[in-house]
């Protein structure tokens, strides 16, 4: 309803979930509102639509899609809430000898948020930034990511949904307010 966008989304994991359960849709956090087999149906409103690459789905599009973390578990890789701060263009993708390399550009008002060697969400993948500069970033991926996630799908020219170190954005908001 008004300008909000529903999907229905099949996965094997659909029957798992429960009516308001938070699962990541690449990298968004999207509440499950109803479960039928292997479909599960959310809804994205204008604020989530605006910020994140919803809007450029298209019925078949392979997305990622991850259950939260329970609070016993174990953290591999850094904390990723689907709270998707921006979105950023692949620039580049180099495939080498047993991995890949994808260039990102990004907003440059973000680029105190990233930083070399440091975590950085794209898709809702936790990735390992390098090569950082004020707008742009580049991330490896090992043969299992690549297999496993749909960065396969990412091309040069295509927009994907960023997630910038919650640890980093609670720094610069306190370094901010001290200032």
């Amino acid at each position: 309803s008004g300008t909000n966008q529903t999907f229905w989304v099949s996965s094997p994991l659909s029957h798992q979930f429960k009516i308001d359960q938070s699962v990541s849709h690449n990298g968004v956090c999207l509440t499950v509102e109803e479960v039928i087999d292997n479909q599960h149906k959310v809804t994205a409103i204008e604020e989530t639509l605006r910020k994140t690459t919803l809007e450029n789905w298209e019925i078949g599009t392979e997305i990622n899609i991850e259950q939260c973390m329970q609070m016993n578990g174990r953290l591999d890789g850094h904390i990723v809430q689907g709270h998707v701060d921006s979105t950023a263009i692949c620039t580049q993708l180099k495939t080498l000898e047993g991995s890949w390399e994808y260039t990102f550009m990004f907003n440059e008002d973000f680029a105190h948020l990233v930083i070399e060697k440091g975590s950085i969400s794209v898709n809702g993948t936790s990735l390992t930034c390098f090569n950082v500069t004020n707008n742009t970033f580049t991330v490896a991926i090992i043969p299992y990511t690549y297999n496993h996630t749909s960065i396969k799908q990412i091309q040069a020219g295509n927009e994907v949904n960023i997630e910038f170190d919650i640890i980093g954005k609670y720094v610069s908001r306190m370094a901010k307010v001290k200032a």
